[in-house]
């Protein structure tokens, strides 16, 4: 088991520009982290090679294992030639990833902004087997590099336990697994522990985050906050200070015989910094601790 931090935790400074990734490295190893995963917001590497290789040398430098890559997709496009372009892009990020020496990538299947009717079961049937499709062609090309590519239940969509997996088998690809996100689930109101038990056994890498929970006729009036599928609130919170039961899903996680990376992803209000260190001190020590 190894804590660590993806930079996305830290992306209000990365877009402020009062650190960049390098420092973001720095930071991890000098808060206790173990590893971190990319995901390419605030700063890009698929255009900046050399950017890469100073990663991957100031990783190295300080003791942080780069742990996966995270990348928006989007397979569901009105022409063959804009999905076949999009492959190559993705393709492009799969070339990136092995120059770093990372071994896990995560892509989206569909846009993460959709409007109410494409979070819909009917828009996932009829756009499946492009979402298939274009997982099975970046799965087949990472092959080449050992790289496990991974679909998150991430956006509103494809976010659902029973839909990641459907995504998954339809796949049909040894590389090809799921990032579980401990606490998306509840982007479309699914149970977080009922959602983690039954994608756990396919899970190659695990997020943990935080969410203040309030049910959609309780507006909880001004900050962060953002609606469910169904109309309910959510907010980041700091990992376990929400609403989420991170002491059972860390029970969930281990009695699994998961021993892999454990990522944490800070999306509150809080200072960033302060929230990412408080979260994966707790999930060290919940972990610890059963």
């Amino acid at each position: 088991m190894k804590v660590g931090l993806s930079t996305y935790s830290l992306v209000r400074e990365l877009r402020e520009g009062t650190m960049n990734v390098l420092d973001v490295i720095q930071w991890i190893s000098d808060n206790g982290g173990e590893h971190m995963e990319i995901v390419p917001y605030g700063f890009t590497v698929v255009d900046n090679v050399e950017l890469a290789d100073q990663i991957k040398e100031k990783a190295q430098s300080v003791g942080i294992e780069l742990s996966a890559y995270s990348m928006p997709a989007n397979f569901v496009q009105d022409t063959e030639e804009a999905f076949q372009e999009e492959v190559e892009r993705i393709k492009q990020h799969v070339d990136i990833v092995n120059r770093l020496g990372i071994k896990i990538l995560r892509h989206d299947v569909t846009a993460f902004t959709l409007p109410p009717e494409s979070m819909t079961i009917h828009y996932f049937d009829k756009h499946f087997s492009q979402l298939v499709k274009g997982s099975q062609l970046i799965a087949d090309y990472a092959a080449q590099y050992g790289i496990t590519t991974t679909i998150e239940n991430h956006g509103f969509n494809v976010q659902t336990s029973d839909r990641v997996q459907r995504v998954i088998h339809a796949v049909n690809r040894d590389n090809f697994k799921t990032t579980l996100d401990v606490g998306n689930f509840l982007c479309i109101d699914e149970d977080p522990l009922v959602g983690v038990k039954k994608n756990l056994p396919y899970a190659q890498t695990v997020h943990f985050k935080d969410f203040y929970v309030r049910p959609y006729y309780e507006n909880p009036g001004g900050g962060d906050w953002f609606i469910t599928v169904n109309g309910n609130y959510l907010r980041g919170a700091i990992v376990g200070h929400g609403d989420i039961n991170i002491r059972e899903v860390i029970k969930l996680v281990k009695q699994s015989g998961y021993d892999g990376y454990l990522t944490v992803e800070f999306e509150g209000m809080e200072d960033c910094k302060v929230g990412s260190k408080i979260g994966m001190d707790n999930v060290r020590r919940l972990w610890n601790e059963n």
